[in-house]
């Protein structure tokens, strides 16, 4: 069984400081590099304020792309469009909100 360590992720300038398997270490590495791009990318087009709301919208688009590439695979595509329309309502309602 592969020991813990604490591997440290930097997300929009803040560090976090999670217990991970080294054997997982680089995966949890770049998942925490691709978090922070996205949610730079998303604080950097100035339509969504506040830390908390740049997560939720970060962690929809990741949800999907990863719902995107789950139909691929599966050659499924209603529960796509299920997730974009979604995506879009919640990005209409943060947009209105501010």
């Amino acid at each position: 069984m592969s020991e813990s360590q604490t591997v440290t992720v930097r997300i929009l300038d803040k560090d976090y400081h999670i217990a991970c398997p080294e054997s997982e270490r680089a995966n949890l590495e770049r998942a925490g590099d691709y978090l922070d791009k996205k949610m730079r990318d998303i604080r950097r087009s100035g339509k969504v304020i506040g830390t908390e709301r740049i997560a939720v919208m970060a962690a929809l688009n990741i949800t999907y792309e990863l719902h995107n590439k789950q139909r691929d695979a599966a050659g499924d595509g209603e529960s796509s469009e299920q997730v974009a329309q979604l995506l879009m309502r919640v990005q209409q309602s943060l947009g209105d909100s501010e």
